[in-house]
């Protein structure tokens, strides 16, 4: 068999980023192409939670894509996991995101909130209340992580009574509730990456005996529960989740039923009428294609270290509806223009990814098209 040539492959290549700019209907939004700008942590928010200074504009200057999810946001004390990160629980927290989202909307963008609750990736030091961190089991994730005092080990969190993991539920749903208040167009319930939702579903962290352990069902509930609250408070079309089925960060192992729990997830959340699913995919090919069967609302896949001649072809192919970027879309604030021009993208600066002034938040250029013939 004859290999493509060079030309052929480049068309495809050409195809594959064009299906990227045609629009798409998500909720209740008209988005102008399917580009997503992937949820990141930056830690540069005040000490109270309040977005800082520079976030709007940080915000502001990606709002070219068609959906901007931001970093994740906690929905209460409890909720918070690492140093500076922002919340959206109080008046000064819906405050400071409307300075956020105004500057994203005045420039023709659309922005959802993430909601995200550490659990057990949290350190007494790095929250409001300095107690211990919370979970669905008493069980340390095995990893240290930063804290004012330097790189500390994790300590072991409080297992969550029932009533506790219902007041959660409801914190998640005044967050939503906060966010929208704050101008924000949706939600992203940050279900992946070994956060408290995903601690719910892995048999490494949850060892419950009650209704929210066990069975696939069992520990699929408490996600469940979350999106059915929230799309209550704000409605389905401005609710939506991201999964990372199969991730095995700090101490998450969801054992040999992982897929299984996954394809049970899915179906139950489809019948919430959902804006989305994002998909941090983790290589289980079979799963997505299955994912794709169940979900028939719209679906967002990010694949972590995708190469540039890959961009677009999850589109193509149509096993997504809209593509997510995280690094590519930090160090390249005009990424949309760059695609359409075929400019060479910045490289990402990893020092200055957490924390810090404007370097590596605000300051990389723009492609200067001019400049370069």
């Amino acid at each position: 068999m004859e290999s493509p040539s060079p030309f052929s492959v480049s068309i495809e290549k050409e195809l594959a980023v064009n299906s990227l700019f045609a629009p798409v209907r998500v909720g209740g939004l008209d988005l102008p192409n399917r580009l997503v700008m992937a949820p990141m942590t930056r830690s540069r928010a005040d000490a109270d939670g309040v977005p800082g200074s520079l976030a709007a504009e940080y915000y502001a200057q990606r709002a070219g894509v068609g959906l901007i999810v931001t970093e994740g946001t906690q929905p209460s004390d409890d909720g918070q996991g690492y140093m500076t990160t922002p919340g959206i629980y109080t008046p000064a927290h819906v405050a400071g995101w409307r300075k956020v989202t105004d500057a994203v909307h005045a420039r023709g963008g659309h922005i959802f909130i993430q909601l995200m609750h550490a659990g057990r990736m949290s350190h007494p030091d790095n929250t409001p209340h300095h107690r211990q961190g919370v979970a669905p089991s008493a069980i340390a994730p095995g990893t240290p992580m930063f804290t004012p005092k330097g790189m500390q080990d994790i300590p072991q969190p409080r297992s969550l009574a029932i009533d506790e993991v219902r007041q959660t539920v409801a914190d998640f749903r005044d967050a939503a509730r906060h966010a929208i208040a704050a101008g924000a167009d949706g939600v992203e319930i940050h279900g992946a990456n070994g956060y408290l939702v995903q601690q719910f579903i892995a048999p490494s962290a949850n060892t419950r005996t009650d209704a929210y352990g066990g069975s696939i069902e069992n520990r699929a509930r408490f996600a469940v529960e979350v999106a059915a609250a929230i799309a209550a408070e704000i409605g389905a079309d401005k609710t939506a989740i991201r999964l990372s089925p199969g991730i095995t960060m700090w101490g998450i192992d969801e054992g040999t039923e992982g897929p299984d729990l996954y394809r049970h997830l899915v179906a139950e959340l489809d019948k919430l009428s959902l804006a989305y699913l994002h998909v941090m995919h983790q290589g289980d090919d079979h799963l997505l294609a299955d994912i794709r069967r169940l979900w028939r609302g719209k679906l967002i896949v990010n694949r972590p270290g995708r190469p540039r001649d890959r961009i677009g072809s999850d589109v193509a192919e149509g096993l997504a509806d809209l593509e997510a970027y995280g690094q590519m879309i930090l160090a390249n604030p005009d990424f949309l223009a760059r695609l359409q021009s075929g400019a060479p993208l910045n490289e990402a600066d990893r020092r200055t990814f957490f924390g810090g002034d404007a370097r590596g938040y605000t300051d990389y250029p723009a492609w200067d098209a001019a400049a370069a013939e």
